[in-house]
């Protein structure tokens, strides 16, 4: 009897499979459990044993117990047995390592049995199969930072899915397919599908899904500045992930957002304080007396931030490490390092950076690594105001926040992340506004990369201030020419405005060319002007220049 109850039969495979689909989990689950003899007792050699391996995966990754347990089964089977399996369950054997080289970051290798499976997937009548395999496939796609093939898989596995009726499923694809437009900057049709998605998914119990649609609202949120809806959403998404498994690592990956919003709720309040120790600092200077009483709530609720964020931060790098998960940690990482970095803690803070990229580096996360290494730039950056190891090296904390801004911005350019990208580009410009280095110029074309890339996109949260401040001291430090600057008080002298504009064009045409790589072409094309035009002006300047 227990040989026979171990069997795995083709209305079990066919109950899973529908379970799943439908985005019945608690069913799926259920069965799962009623069918542990079919783990305890498992052999490769079963008929149908790959197609299992497979759907396990699948359920997995629903929710059903960890990875290791595919893992564990994978293992079972050897090259002779891989030899003799059909087709079919060949495939599913490869989805299921697909899904267990994905839990494990390894993206590449994913990405390595996914293509296999969607290259014979039209040998098959699965087509459940290849809808999955895109999907999976776009999830790595997307951890790696490259959303447009990942976006395009997306919709893939979404079409797919309707074609076979089965719209749960479809729904699931969506998810993915809103996050990747709102990375793209698109966030009306973010959230447009993520409604569309939990109007589907709301009917089931698929928490895990359904959380992370109150995620992506949260982290939108976040972008947007809206942080106590954010706060209120992450805290959704928490709820639904604890009642499929309280140590769920999506659980931490929604604490360690909620943490980074507090924070961003923290610097706001900072800022609060500052201008009223500074409002009051004028006031006892005008032999004014200054209410002390003002500022004790604001203080309060700012170390109250801190201490909620850090707590949250621990929790959720206890989970990640049940997970090894490389990413998550290193996230968190970056987190501490913000943290640190906000109450001038910068030792810690570089200890907590150094950690967030040498996990990145053993994932070739070039995410997690750009974040880190721009955050030692910052640090570094804090070191060079602050003066500190000034007298024994001077330039050593500047020359090492350039170095820090370039890699960061290197490997920025190796993702589709163009807030990611815009940002390091912001710290490269800040980085050159330093005391140290001190060049307006090169802190310009910083600021001018980081304008582009945040067209139509916007920005990295936080990142709006420092683009500011860039923008404030590319300003402040740029030389002003004097013709401009007379021209801006209206001293234009006797002449007419063909006159001005030929002189400005005089002004602005060879800057433009020397950034444009000294392209007529393309100065023509960006102020749309004819060629010509920019030839005759670039030599008259020429002329000019070369009179004494």
């Amino acid at each position: 009897m227990a040989a026979h109850s171990a069997e795995i039969t083709g209305d079990f495979l066919a109950q899973l499979k529908e379970h799943l689909v439908c985005r019945r989990v608690a069913q799926g689950m259920a069965l799962l459990e009623g069918h542990r003899c079919v783990l305890e007792h498992f052999k490769p050699e079963q008929h149908h044993a790959g197609l299992f391996a497979g759907y396990l995966a699948q359920w997995v990754d629903l929710g059903f117990e960890r990875p290791v347990l595919v893992k564990k089964i994978l293992a079972t089977f050897s090259k002779a047995i891989r030899a003799r399996l059909p087709l079919l369950d060949y495939l599913y054997l490869r989805m299921a390592e697909g899904m267990v080289a994905m839990s494990e970051e390894s993206k590449l290798e994913a990405i390595r049995h996914f293509d296999f499976v969607l290259s014979l997937g039209d040998d098959t009548d699965d087509r459940e199969l290849v809808a999955i395999a895109n999907f999976w496939k776009g999830r790595c796609l997307r951890m790696q930072g490259e959303y447009d093939e990942a976006l395009a898989r997306a919709v893939k596995g979404r079409d797919i899915a309707l074609e076979c009726a089965h719209e749960p499923m479809a729904a699931v694809s969506r998810v993915l397919e809103s996050w990747l437009y709102f990375q793209k900057g698109d966030v009306k049709q973010a959230v447009e599908i993520l409604h569309q998605a939990e109007s589907v998914l709301g009917k089931t119990d698929d928490y895990l899904t359904l959380g992370n649609i109150h995620s992506s609202y949260g982290r939108i949120a976040r972008r947007q500045g809206r942080y106590q809806h954010a706060i209120d959403s992450f805290s959704t998404a928490i709820a639904y992930y604890k009642r499929r498994d309280p140590q769920h690592r999506n659980v931490a990956r929604s604490l360690n957002n909620m943490a980074y919003v507090k924070r961003l709720i923290a610097l706001q309040l900072r800022r609060k304080i500052d201008a009223e120790a500074a409002r009051r600092r004028k006031a006892a200077a005008r032999g004014r007396s200054g209410n002390g009483e003002v500022k004790a709530p604001y203080r309060h609720r700012f170390e109250q931030l801190r201490e909620e964020a850090l707590a949250e931060l621990t929790e959720a790098a206890t989970i990640y490490q049940e997970y090894e998960n490389h990413h998550g940690l290193g996230s968190v990482n970056v987190n501490y390092a913000y943290l640190y970095l906000d109450s001038g803690d910068l030792d810690r803070a570089e200890a907590a950076a150094k950690t967030a990229f040498r996990l990145g580096e053993e994932k070739r996360d070039n995410i997690l690594m750009a974040r880190a290494r721009m955050v030692r730039c910052m640090i570094e950056n804090a070191r060079v105001e602050e003066g500190i190891g000034e007298n024994t090296e001077p330039g050593n904390h500047a020359r090492l926040a350039q170095d820090y801004a370039h890699e960061a911005v290197e490997l920025a350019k190796h993702t589709q992340n163009r807030r990611l990208l815009a940002h390091t580009y912001i710290w490269q410009g800040l980085t050159f506004c330093n005391r140290f280095f001190d060049d307006p110029d090169a802190a310009r074309h910083c600021y001018d990369q980081a304008i582009t890339l945040s067209k139509g996109g916007g920005h990295a949260e936080n990142a709006w201030e420092d683009l500011q401040n860039l923008k404030s001291k590319v300003l402040r430090k740029g030389d002003v020419n004097p013709t401009l600057r007379a021209w801006s008080q209206g001293s234009v002298g006797e002449k007419t405005f063909q006159q001005l504009s030929e002189e400005f064009a005089e002004l602005i045409i060879p800057k433009i060319w020397e950034r444009e790589g000294r392209k007529v072409s393309r100065v023509a094309e960006r102020l749309s002007v004819s060629p010509k035009k920019v030839r005759r002006i670039l030599e008259r300047v020429g002329r000019k220049k070369r009179e004494p």
